[in-house]
């Protein structure tokens, strides 16, 4: 079935059923009656563009390619692919995935095999927020770094990330609202020397975190720095604190992992969240829902993120004038904050 076959059943020319197809026929002033008598018969005889041919013409593949480190592991940051590929859809383009599981090598070989197949552009990314070297072969190509930001010394390409820092605050604030003024943090701190410097998450969550208490004349009652941040590293540091003497304030976890060790050390020393200690968290792990009492954490917006990487490159804006965008993270209230009364 060709386009032609088409023109003649609707009655309408090559060119006619063409931009009626391509939807152009509004701009271009075909009749609506005309446009539904097209759009009808092409799909009573289910036509089908020769999308190699319409790419030819037009110059562009309608596709796009997406590398990513180990992002397709967590079920959380995988929605960030979910987003790319909704943006995708919406703007008629095709998702090519690959994964280079962090070896900068692969990273490179899966840009230009994506380039040999004539994408339109390439998304770059990481599980987790951090400094990356691009290949040299996307060099003046149309990139969009997502969840993680070009180093200093390299290439650079516009880049959507999360808004850490405004988490940072927004975490000490809440505390705030609720009557604490004895804030523990238990991850990084108390500078931002403290938290390696290539995670940029950390880095970020820990500077909103020490300007807002600044803003109020604070700083943090206590800060303990874990290279790792995993529930036994949580756990550690939160049974350090009990057995220092702190028996009661409020906890800032660097991410929900941290956050169910300290949930752990707290029952084990016979004290309650949140009336012995209240928490507050980020990321949103699929479990932070499934504790006892819900654990109040900041979403980090996987879906959100996918989709506006897409939409960046999409847009017009050249290579040379890179963008960074931030994102907010929404708060996810449970029950792990007490009011002070």
């Amino acid at each position: 079935m060709t386009l032609a076959d088409v023109a003649e059943a609707a009655g309408v020319s090559r060119t006619t059923a063409s931009l009626v197809l391509s939807d152009r026929g509004t701009e271009l002033r075909i009749s609506e009656a005309s446009q539904e008598r097209v759009r009808r018969v092409a799909s009573e005889l289910g036509y089908r563009p020769n999308m190699v041919s319409a790419s030819l013409r037009s110059g562009t593949s309608r596709t796009i390619g997406f590398i990513s480190d180990t992002v397709a592991t967590s079920q959380l940051a995988g929605d960030m692919i979910k987003g790319a590929l909704e943006g995708a859809r919406r703007h008629g383009y095709m998702l090519f995935i690959g994964e280079s599981e962090g070896d900068d090598q692969q990273q490179a070989l899966l840009a230009e095999a994506m380039l040999d197949r004539q994408v339109d552009g390439l998304v770059i990314a990481s599980m987790f927020t951090r400094e990356r070297t691009l290949p040299k072969s996307l060099a003046d190509k149309r990139v969009v770094l997502l969840n993680t930001v070009p180093s200093a010394d390299g290439q650079m390409a516009s880049a959507v990330i999360p808004d850490e820092f405004s988490a940072g605050r927004e975490a000490v604030r809440l505390l705030l609202d609720a009557g604490h003024r004895e804030i523990h943090l238990i991850g990084a701190g108390p500078a931002i020397s403290d938290v390696a410097p290539d995670t940029i998450a950390g880095r970020e969550r820990l500077a909103g975190i020490l300007e807002e208490l600044a803003a109020e004349g604070l700083s943090p009652a206590s800060a303990h720095r874990s290279a790792i941040w995993l529930p036994l590293d949580g756990w550690r540091a939160t049974s350090e604190l009990i057995s220092s003497g702190v028996r009661r304030g409020a906890l800032i976890t660097f991410n929900d992992r941290l956050a169910f060790g300290a949930y752990q050390a707290i029952s084990e020393n016979g004290l309650a969240v949140p009336d012995d200690f209240s928490v507050v968290s980020f990321d949103d792990h699929q479990l932070a829902s499934w504790l006892h009492p819900g654990l109040t954490t900041f979403a980090i917006p996987h879906h959100e993120l996918g989709l506006r990487a897409i939409e960046i490159l999409l847009d017009d804006a050249r290579p040379e004038d890179p963008v960074l965008e931030r994102l907010h993270l929404p708060v996810r209230l449970r029950n792990s904050v007490r009011v002070q009364q």
